[in-house]
């Protein structure tokens, strides 16, 4: 066998011995990363990471009052920063909230986790959420469970032009399967919106307002 020869059998050899392994971590680590995911639970404002159905770290936080309340739903990690500054402390992983910004971050004010106190974002401390920030990748969904009127009274306030959040999302869905709605179900009382409350309101002789009151969410069946 000839040097040349010997060289590329060995240069064959080399690679597969770098490359194989390599190309195995790294598909371990992608699929490491597919399989994460964040469930947030406002009832005991907690936020679990989980690997498949394993709860692999805790964190306590702080969610939103109920005049701001946290977004309900499941959601996704569509943007990461170490560079939001002030008040979202030392990282920052914002959610594809559709009515507005909306995102996991860390905090000046350690002392208030464990408070329903922040205008809807997920407070963590900073230790706790530059953690968080190393362990998942845009693309890990969030699961976010808690009231749908946020914490407090309870009540279901009063929907008009310009309002935002979970409620209204439900508006739009309910009204969307009775045919009054056809545009976009986001979460945003906008023109459409309104034109289709109007439509329920005057098929059942009700004063065409166009907003939502305790009579219209009785009316889609939200209350009982």
């Amino acid at each position: 066998m000839t040097y040349k020869k010997r060289t590329t059998i060995c240069s064959f050899f080399l690679f597969l011995y770098f490359f194989i392994p390599f190309s195995i971590s790294v598909a371990a680590q992608e699929e490491t990363k597919e399989e994460m995911r964040i469930k947030v639970d406002l009832w005991t404002q907690q936020l679990f990471l989980l690997k498949g159905e394993e709860i692999i770290k805790t964190y306590k936080i702080a969610p939103g009052t109920e005049e701001l309340p946290t977004p309900i739903g499941t959601f996704t990690i569509t943007e990461k920063s170490k560079d939001w500054g002030g008040g979202f402390g030392t990282r920052w992983l914002g959610l594809d909230v559709p009515w507005g910004t909306y995102g996991i971050h860390g905090t000046n004010k350690p002392w208030l986790i464990g408070k329903n106190v922040s205008s809807g974002c997920i407070r963590m401390l900073n230790k706790d959420v530059e953690e968080l920030y190393d362990l998942v990748d845009e693309g890990v969904v969030v699961e976010i469970d808690g009231p749908i009127t946020g914490f407090g009274k309870g009540e279901f306030k009063n929907l008009s032009l310009g309002s935002k959040g979970n409620l209204v999302l439900l508006v739009q869905q309910r009204l969307k399967l009775m045919n009054y709605y056809h545009g976009e179900v986001h979460g945003i009382f906008d023109k459409e919106t309104e034109r289709a409350v109007k439509s329920l309101q005057a098929a059942h002789q009700l004063p065409t307002t166009g907003g939502i009151t305790e009579r219209e969410y009785l009316l889609l069946g939200i209350l009982e």
